[in-house]
């Protein structure tokens, strides 16, 4: 699983109709120490309900597709998990609460 923050949206019209109703989003590595992003984004579909700027877990190649919105479909990145928080060696760097998320 690979950590990343809710960057936007992507909308598009003219897809198989498998994909209808998945909400495709821009998502962007971050670094899970500083919470800074690392300028490498990709788009996910989300299999979660994620939101902006939240911290989420996406999960790439084959196992995109083992989530029941995305079973079945043609994808390669699906959000599995939202972050509640992160701490490294005893030191809080994320919660979603207390950074005005959610």
């Amino acid at each position: 699983m690979i950590l990343a923050r809710v960057a936007g949206t992507v909308v598009a019209s003219h897809k198989p109709q498998k994909l209808d109703g998945i909400a495709f989003l821009l998502v962007e590595k971050i670094d899970p120490v500083t919470m800074m992003g690392k300028g490498d984004f990709v788009v996910a579909m989300d299999a979660v309900g994620a939101g902006p700027d939240e911290i989420v877990f996406y999960v790439s190649g084959s196992s995109a597709r083992f989530t029941p919105t995305t079973e079945g479909v043609p994808t390669d990145c699906s959000i599995v998990a939202i972050v509640d928080f992160i701490e490294k060696d005893g030191t809080f760097t994320y919660r979603k609460n207390s950074t005005g998320n959610g």
